[in-house]
């Protein structure tokens, strides 16, 4: 599970990969204090130390909440123009800047094993912890237990809580350095803690895989991470392009990949510098429909969809280290044009298309998820309307005229 640290963007957690959002209504049975008695036998069985356990077990109290925070949360409906303004914007391109500058000689190193450059290491840094000045303030032993102990998503939190007690086993932290995001993320990549035993690594040579403390564990850390999410070394990740006013806008899907020599005959063009007309795969992603900024986004790309599934989070990293990388700001002459759904909009498009037979929208949510655009994208495709995956209301005005039923799929 990846997602933003930052408490000020609780955003799209219904996207989390491999824990998609489940009713919030469900009940706990059974005393905390009883679960957590079974939790510590079945941590000693697993190979935690008495030691470990006994110095875990008072931060291991129960937050009523974190609970709160985990049922409730708040849903943004930002257009990919809102969020990367906030996220991308104000001093973060020149503190990324100055950050590469500072550790030029520390980049370069990572870069040299793991071939990932300094701007997309910089983007994640500035966007999970602010460069490391925002970790969090949450005691990660007792929000985990918390949320284990909870019966939304205990089995994940479970493995975090049991990896958490690992970390702490093997000597990379302290019970008493356990603080981080109210979800269990923590560090300067805010990695949740399986994340952090199966990619973290010792850079500097102290002994101990520290993204606490350390900056050099921490991006190299990050730069593993990427690496096993499926990173080039010396490809590119997106690039901002320009489209012409008629597509076949059904390709446009970042499951979908043509050669780049496709896109051009296509009309694609570079925003910026030159689009070689060769056989690299690249997938068109329009993050605000055919009206709104342009990206081609290359395999690499999928590394960032691996460290958070979010759409508008990946592709907002992913802008800000080409921004890092010298691009100038996205275009945002379209911009006027658009008008962000409301969340009780999505939420009746939601409904409109449930009823009407097309498949894969889930939870009627009022968040636009991947299964939300792929159903808009066939209802589109259906309708004679631009497919480009992106929800309108003109789209919902022709769905409520339809009065379609049976199978779209």
């Amino acid at each position: 599970m990846r997602k933003i640290a930052l408490a000020l963007l609780v955003f799209v957690l219904g996207a989390m990969p491999a824990q998609r959002t489940f009713a919030a209504s469900c009940r706990n049975s059974g005393s905390y204090e009883r679960w957590l008695e079974d939790f510590k036998k079945e941590a000693a069985a697993q190979g935690i130390s008495p030691r470990v356990i006994a110095a875990a077990t008072p931060s291991m109290t129960f937050d009523q909440a974190i609970i709160r925070r985990d049922h409730g949360q708040a849903v943004f409906n930002q257009t990919f123009l809102q969020f990367s303004d906030r996220m991308v914007g104000g001093g973060r391109i020149p503190t990324g800047l100055a950050k590469i500058k500072q550790h030029a000689d520390l980049f370069a190193r990572v870069e040299q094993k793991y071939g990932v450059p300094a701007p997309v290491l910089t983007a994640f840094w500035g966007l999970e912890s602010d460069f490391g000045a925002n970790f969090g303030n949450y005691n990660i032993l007792s929000a985990l237990a918390t949320l284990a102990y909870d019966c939304r998503r205990p089995d994940f939190f479970r493995q975090q809580l049991l990896d958490t007690l690992r970390i702490i086993e093997r000597g990379d932290q302290r019970v008493e350095d356990m603080i981080g995001d109210w979800a269990g993320e923590f560090g300067g990549m805010q990695f949740t803690a399986s994340d952090y035993l199966k990619n973290a690594v010792d850079f500097d040579g102290d002994g101990r895989r520290d993204l606490i403390h350390s900056i050099p564990d921490t991006l190299a850390s990050a730069a593993n991470f990427l690496v096993s999410l499926g990173w080039q070394r010396g490809q590119p990740w997106l690039q901002e392009v320009h489209v012409p006013p008629s597509l076949p806008w059904q390709e446009a899907d970042v499951s979908i990949q043509h050669p780049r020599s496709k896109w051009i005959a296509w009309g694609v063009k570079a925003a910026q510098g030159s689009l070689p007309s060769d056989d690299l795969p690249a997938s068109l992603i329009l993050p605000m429909g055919r009206r709104g900024p342009a990206f081609l986004a290359y395999p690499n790309f999928k590394a960032f969809l691996g460290w958070n599934s979010a759409m508008v989070y990946s592709t907002t990293v992913a802008y800000f280290a080409t921004r890092l990388a010298g691009a100038p700001n996205v275009d945002h002459s379209g911009a006027a044009t658009i008008a962000p759904l409301s969340t009780q909009q999505v939420m009746e498009l939601q409904q409109l298309l449930t009823k009407q037979g097309y498949e894969g929208v889930g939870e009627i949510d009022g968040k636009i998820g991947n299964g939300t655009r792929s159903a808009t994208k066939k209802a589109q495709m259906k309708l004679g309307m631009a497919a480009d995956s992106y929800p309108t209301t003109e789209l919902i005005e022709r769905l409520r005229a339809s009065g379609s039923s049976g199978s779209n799929r």
